[in-house]
């Protein structure tokens, strides 16, 4: 069990998110940035699509009232254990009665907690995420308050599970220190590791982009987007130059996903995100790819969205470069397993 001493910002429930319901106006819901959850899960000997924490802004306080094994991934919350500090992209033992705290954030907006066993809340629609517009899922379909208690599972996660508890502390390369980041020049020159001020997404136009005057393209493309405060889960809304339609046709409500950029009627862009709506009736002017969505999810507020234009196969390199990097990160961690395993056997 841990229990929640500081919820908090915002700290909810989720999981890679509920799929196969978007016909039916459920939204995703899950981790805004899935490769951090992913791999924290990984790193804990759970299946990548089990429920952990996400954590916006911090600070955050949970007590463990029983032995097991966590994983800090995304933003560096700068988290300590009983005064300790941990790093992120770590994995590491936790003694019953522990305390672990995590505090604001200089780079980055989210971090996730992965835990042995996952989070044991109730799944809905095939999914423990929390969806907090709907109010289901997670615990009690809520942000996490002062107070709460999650329980953790029980059943065996993983091929991993008899090691997972007893392993040294160990951790792996971010994302953001790994080659294919390297590969967005924009990203490198307008960003530090994982979502500084400035961030680099890549884009591709959208099938409203036409709709749109010359000036208003070359705005898109070459103008800092202010993420402001009245951004959620929901959405990014962004503010600069007011991008004009050529083409002032009235629309249908179409099918949105998370990444999708809309254009309202007063210009300013707005970025989906997981838990946005399934359908929308503004002119999409592109959809960031869905390679970078991680990237997106750590921007923070108040700072600059910068947009990149690629091409449909720039966007298929991409994700293939982020699938290898997620292969290496899979391939190391189950090594790094193996070998205690073995170290165990031998010394038995």
């Amino acid at each position: 069990m841990i229990e929640v001493l500081r919820a908090g910002l915002l700290t909810s429930v989720q999981d890679l998110g509920r799929k196969g319901y978007r016909m039916s106006g459920v939204c995703t819901s899950g981790a805004l940035d899935t490769l951090a959850l992913h791999i924290a899960n990984r790193m804990v000997g759970n299946a990548p699509e089990a429920a952990g924490l996400e954590l916006t802004a911090g600070p955050v306080s949970l007590h463990f009232t029983q032995t097991t094994r966590v994983a800090l991934s995304g933003a560096d919350f700068s988290a300590t254990l009983d005064s300790l500090p941990v790093h992120a992209w770590w994995s590491f033992p936790v003694e019953a009665g522990q305390t672990l705290r995590l505090h604001t954030p200089k780079i980055g907006m989210r971090a996730y907690l992965a835990v042995h066993g996952g989070i044991d809340v109730t799944p809905m629609l095939g999914s423990r995420s929390t969806d907090l517009k709907a109010g289901f899922g997670g615990l009690n379909g809520r942000a996490l308050k002062d107070g709460d208690q999650l329980p953790l599972g029980t059943t065996p996660p993983s091929r991993h599970s008899s090691d997972a508890l007893h392993m040294p502390a160990f951790g792996i390369k971010a994302p953001g220190w790994h080659r294919f980041e390297r590969l967005n020049p924009r990203a490198e020159n307008k960003t530090s590791l994982h979502g500084a001020p400035g961030t680099s997404v890549r884009v591709l136009r959208g099938p409203e982009y036409d709709h749109f005057t010359a000036a208003a393209h070359e705005a898109f493309w070459s103008e800092p987007w202010l993420i402001t405060t009245n951004s959620n889960r929901m959405g990014y809304r962004l503010a600069g130059p007011e991008l004009k339609r050529a083409k002032n046709l009235e629309l249908l409500s179409h099918a949105v996903l998370p990444g999708t950029l809309q254009v309202p009627g007063n210009g300013q862009p707005i970025a989906l995100m997981h838990d946005a709506q399934t359908t929308g009736g503004y002119a999409k002017i592109g959809v960031v790819i869905q390679a970078d969505l991680w990237r997106l999810a750590q921007a923070r507020l108040a700072s600059n969205l910068y947009f990149t234009e690629c091409t449909i196969t720039d966007a298929r390199i991409a994700y293939a470069d982020l699938q290898r990097y997620l292969a290496q990160i899979e391939f190391a961690i189950d090594q790094q397993y193996q070998g205690y395993a073995q170290q165990a056997k031998a010394l038995a």
